[in-house]
């Protein structure tokens, strides 16, 4: 199991948790508290107890074997193992009942669409639907909540891509399954003591100089935002990306909201404006009990600045939405 060996003499007590395949997150609640997420289900684990000073003795081996800190001045943990899975903390005093650990497994399997179509995550219609979106080199946005499965849907759209075309991606954590021969991959770099951080925004700036046929890009989340809408306002089309919201109308919305972060200074319903001009599609994934699925599709056809409002076409599961 590459990247769990490297911390697993710090984490005995959850050791078989973390060998466990079918589980994909495990939320340690101070040193006697776990939970477990195990086929979209949420567990507690009975009976372990790690104890609290051990528990902040392993963070604190665990952040040094990552090439990190945390402490009492830096409370805060947010590193990733070699195999690209997530390990979060959060120590006293800001985390107030104990020592809080969450480790998100990054997910190996690489989904196919018939896979998505046989566990009910869309059907076949939606997934012909959503094949043709991809060829026909719509600007398409996965917006989702929390481990919705915006990545494994975009995992799952991306290798709907002809494999003659020139493919750059950029993602602030790799995550992203890609098998295409003229592959790209550029990934943001935190800051470090005495060098520079590397952010999603300035990886954008530099993508249209190595000639991409598309880029991807793993999440929209801040500013970088307002390099992406330059990129699609060029033209630049067939873009793949995911945005965290709770709706489609929603994901739209948050795409307004970072490109506002930006600090650029443009009026708010010219950044709608050339939003509706260039997102084409928006995907929502929600998460229920057990299962996720694609609840709503919407076409966005424009923004009409005297209503304040996208022009949408909600062709899945239903017509004649306007958010």
């Amino acid at each position: 199991m590459l990247g769990f060996e490297s911390i697993l003499p710090f984490l005995k007590p959850i050791e078989h948790l973390l060998r466990d395949e079918s589980i994909s997150e495990i939320m340690v609640n101070g040193g006697d508290r776990v939970f477990f997420e195990k086929n979209g289900f949420l567990e507690e684990a009975p009976g372990i107890v790690i104890g609290e000073k051990a528990l902040l003795v392993a963070v604190k081996n665990i952040a040094r074997r990552l090439g990190n800190d945390v402490s009492e001045a830096q409370p805060i943990l947010d590193s990733r193992l070699p195999d690209g899975s997530r390990v979060a903390v959060v120590i006293p005093p800001c985390s107030l009942r104990g020592v809080t650990l969450t480790i998100r497994k990054f997910n190996a399997r690489n989904f196919k669409m018939q896979q998505l179509i046989d566990l009910g995550t869309l059907n076949s219609g939606l997934a012909t639907r959503l094949e043709n979106y991809v060829v026909a080199r719509k600007n398409v946005l996965i917006a989702g909540g929390t481990s919705t499965g915006k990545t494994t849907m975009l995992n799952v759209l991306t290798q709907l891509i002809p494999v003659e075309e020139r493919i750059l991606l950029i993602e602030d954590t790799a995550e992203i399954h890609v098998a295409h021969r003229n592959l790209v991959r550029f990934e943001a770099r935190p800051e470090q003591p005495g060098i520079p951080p590397v952010v999603i925004r300035d990886l954008l700036k530099a993508a249209l100089r190595h000639r991409p046929d598309r880029i991807l890009l793993g999440e929209i989340r801040g500013s970088e935002a307002f390099e992406l809408l330059q990129l699609l306002n060029t033209g630049h089309s067939g873009t793949l990306s995911t945005v965290h919201a709770s709706s489609a109308a929603l994901g739209l919305q948050r795409f307004v909201s970072c490109v506002l972060q930006s600090g650029v200074e443009l009026p708010y319903r010219a950044v709608k404006t050339n939003i509706g001009d260039c997102v084409d599609v928006v995907v929502h994934i929600e998460r229920r009990p057990g299962k996720r699925s694609v609840s709503e599709v919407i076409e966005i056809e424009g923004y009409d600045p005297e209503a304040d409002r996208f022009d949408c076409r909600t062709v899945f599961p239903a017509s004649g939405s306007n958010p």
